[in-house]
């Protein structure tokens, strides 16, 4: 899509040279981010890099060693650098960049496959789960064995027992006479 064109960015400075054999001049994205947090890019496409006292000139014939990528952005390390050229001292000179942007939209932005994704979702109602508790009972560590005698039963028989029944006493009348 035409809205998805890379746009050039304004020259960007935010670093200068320091004097010193470690110091250098560093115009990388980090740093830009750090420096400008309104500045969004959400892919360098092309890069354009340029000394602030030789715009017209390209770096190439300026006779320093620098790194001017769209992975970093600019690197100039003063320890690279070499006595000569238009520079007397091997020190970096100021530089400035300039960056061919991607938009950052969603649409713009390459995803992992160039293939559309269709995600469908599905929600099913699932019944909790039932609960289960195993418990594990762990061997006795000793086993005790007791041997007890049998025991003997004697059985006695008892007299057989006998009823006897009596009848009532009759009852008698018995008259004297007078």
């Amino acid at each position: 899509p035409p809205e998805c064109s890379c746009v050039w960015t304004d020259w960007i400075d935010v670093s200068y040279p320091t004097p010193d054999r470690d110091g250098g001049d560093y115009e990388t994205f980090d740093k830009i981010e750090a420096e400008i947090p309104s500045w969004e890019c959400a892919k360098v496409e092309n890069i354009s890099c340029r000394a602030t006292k030789f715009p017209n000139t390209p770096i190439a014939d300026l006779g320093q060693k620098v790194e001017c990528s769209v992975e970093h952005g600019l690197i100039c390390k003063n320890k690279d650098q070499t006595i000569g050229g238009m520079i007397p001292m091997p020190v970096c000179l100021n530089y400035a960049i300039r960056v061919c942007c991607t938009p950052d939209l969603p649409e713009c932005i390459p995803g992992p496959s160039s293939t559309p994704v269709t995600t469908t979702t599905t929600t099913t109602a699932v019944p909790p789960p039932i609960s289960t508790t195993t418990t594990t009972v762990p061997p006795p560590s000793s086993t005790t064995t007791t041997t007890v005698p049998p025991t003997s039963t004697t059985t006695t028989p008892s007299p057989p027992s006998s009823t006897t029944t009596v009848p009532p006493p009759s009852s008698t009348t018995t008259t004297t006479p007078p």
